[in-house]
């Protein structure tokens, strides 16, 4: 059934004459149900022909001072131009073929004056099958997609113009139109192209996939449609650093809404003009939203650090933690780039011992996003199997939710530290035993020198829980800490040149330094394959000596194991 009634004739008679295609005559009729927009264009045209011809096959052109005879549809010929462009006060007319399509000098229909072709060549089948070659070509993996499409900004200013002829001559019959009830042209788009990507791709159109088609259209013939909204509303057309032009889709509906109805007619033909050609497709392009794969790193070289260390545009060390993860991650994920981050960081000769500490890495634009469990532990292997200087574990795929969990309570988390310790003076056991009497220590850091470059100077305090040390040589010994979250631990020893009080060189009244660091990122128990019991060889965990800490070797299934009992 047509969905046109016999009250939208006068609308849909006056905008046909003007140049406007049939599915914006019906979004302009409030016509919001999409079968009759899914009708093939021609066949549109001739049902709409149909339905305004007169009893003698006539179709009587009513717009604002209409010419003084009919046109008679039978004598029109296939050579006719087609829409005479109208000029200001509305005077011109349509000239329709005998087989239903509109003729133009460039293409075979005439184009629409309101959507510049938008709903008629561009939501047909062809163009459809040309968008999803496109997408089966870029090489994604998807098991849905959402379709988006960005219109040229001009197309506002035509159907507002549209809107203000019909809603004056409804007016005459005490009749209104709002702009509400006018259907949205990106949803009558919608209406006719979801069905055909979905059927042609075999996928479904979800809102909330991850995975993108935009197509981009633009129309340089009527560029410069929106240029008068800029003279008369100039506080609407503010120049961004993201944007190429001032004449953006949100600055002209502000402008629209704020312009009198009077000063638009003045400045813009209402109906607005006929175009030559129709829009061009700028760009077809696919991508997806960024997936996050999470885990925890193992850091055992005193060489390495957790980003790359570039100064002055010069590389210091040929890799980092980041890198040696993230390289494997972009090249199974297909990721254009990545964003790394981590629950802290620890320095370039600081090891990261424990559980691990955790990261985060975001892989841009992935176009392979489907792993199955055994697929990640594979890929964490690789990872393992590619350096000595780091070990992943727990590697998953995570929301990006998960992700701000990852920094929360940051200051409130309490870490744990191994140091080995040199003094200047020689020293005795019982010249350190009372540090492992030390309590919930308060210092106050100013920010140390070492990286006063990139942190902005603060005094900030933190707090020593505990220590506990243990005897090496009159100048040396080991100290284990517990601190909050955010301790500068070498400055806690040397003092920072007295940037750092109270510090352990003034508890202790000497010089103290620090030689090695580590730093345990959670206490636990932890077993760690080290060898086989086919290899003659046994990797001390961290590097310690096993008297030196509680560690014991057992066998199990085939492995020799070296457990590490929590302090």
């Amino acid at each position: 059934m047509f969905p046109l009634a016999e009250e939208n004739k006068h609308v849909a008679q006056l905008l046909l004459s003007t140049g406007t295609c049939p599915r914006c005559i019906f979004r302009f009729c409030g016509v919001d149900f999409h079968a009759p927009y899914k009708l093939p264009y021609k066949d549109l045209l001739n049902e709409l022909q149909k339905f305004l011809e007169t009893e003698k096959d006539e179709l009587i052109l009513e717009v604002p001072n209409p010419p003084p005879k009919k046109i008679r549809l039978q004598e029109l010929e296939d050579g006719i131009d087609g829409i005479d462009n109208l000029s200001q006060n509305g005077e011109g007319r349509v000239s329709v073929p005998e087989d239903g399509s509109i003729a133009s000098k460039n293409s075979n229909l005439n184009v629409c004056n309101v959507c510049l072709g938008i709903l008629q060549e561009f939501c047909e089948k062809e163009f459809i099958k040309k968008v999803c070659q496109k997408v089966e070509a870029s090489g994604f993996e998807f098991t849905n997609l959402v379709f988006s499409v960005s219109f040229p900004p001009q197309l506002s200013v035509r159907e507002h113009a549209a809107w203000l002829l019909v809603k004056q001559e409804m007016g005459k019959q005490s009749l209104s139109l709002g702009r509400n009830d006018i259907v949205q042209l990106k949803e009558a788009y919608k209406w006719i192209t979801h069905p055909l990507i979905s059927e042609e791709l075999g996928v479904p159109i979800d809102g909330k996939s991850l995975f993108e088609v935009s197509v981009v259209f633009a129309h340089p013939e009527t560029v410069e449609d929106c240029h008068f909204l800029r003279v008369i509303c100039p506080d609407c057309f503010k120049p961004a650093k993201n944007k190429q032009s001032v004449f953006t889709r949100m600055a002209v509906m502000k402008a629209l809404n704020k312009i009198k109805e009077e000063d638009f007619c003045k400045q813009f033909p209402c109906p607005p003009n006929s175009p030559k050609a129709v829009c061009t497709v700028l760009e077809i392009e696919c991508a997806h939203g960024a997936v996050f794969v999470a885990g925890r790193y193992n850091k055992y070289s005193r060489n390495l650090p957790q980003t790359p260390w570039i100064i002055d545009g010069e590389r210091k060390l040929e890799s980092s933690v980041e890198e040696l993860i993230s390289d494997h991650l972009l090249a199974v994920f297909k990721a254009e780039s990545f964003n790394f981050s981590s629950s802290g960081r620890e320095d370039v000769d600081v090891r990261t011992l424990g559980n691990g500490r955790p990261f985060a890495i975001e892989l841009v634009n992935p176009h392979r996003v489907h792993f199955t469990s055994q697929e990640i532990k594979e890929l964490q292997q690789k990872i393992n199997n590619s350096s000595n200087k780091i070990q992943v574990r727990d590697l998953q795929l995570v929301t990006r939710e998960a992700i701000g969990h990852m920094k929360e309570g940051e200051e409130e988390k309490t870490k744990s530290y191994s140091a080995l310790i040199w003094t200047n003076n020689t020293i005795q056991k019982k010249d350190i035993e009372f540090l492992n009497d030390i309590k919930d220590l308060k210092i106050d850091q100013k920010t140390p020198l070492r990286v006063l470059h990139r942190r902005p100077l603060a005094v900030r305090t933190r707090i020593i829980h505990s220590m506990e040390s243990r005897y090496v040589d009159e100048h040396h010994f080991h100290l284990y800490l517990k601190t909050q979250a955010g301790t500068y631990i070498k400055e806690f020893v040397h003092g920072d040149f007295g940037r750092t009080k109270p510090n352990l060189g003034s508890l202790m009244n000497v010089t103290a330094d620090i030689l090695e660091l580590d730093v345990e990122v959670k206490h636990f128990i932890v077993e760690v394959a080290v060898c086989t019991l086919n290899s003659a060889k046994v990797m001390l965990l961290g590097g310690w000596a096993l008297g030196q800490i509680g560690i014991y070797l057992h066998l199990f299934n085939g492995y020799l194991k070296m457990v590490k009992i929590s302090q």
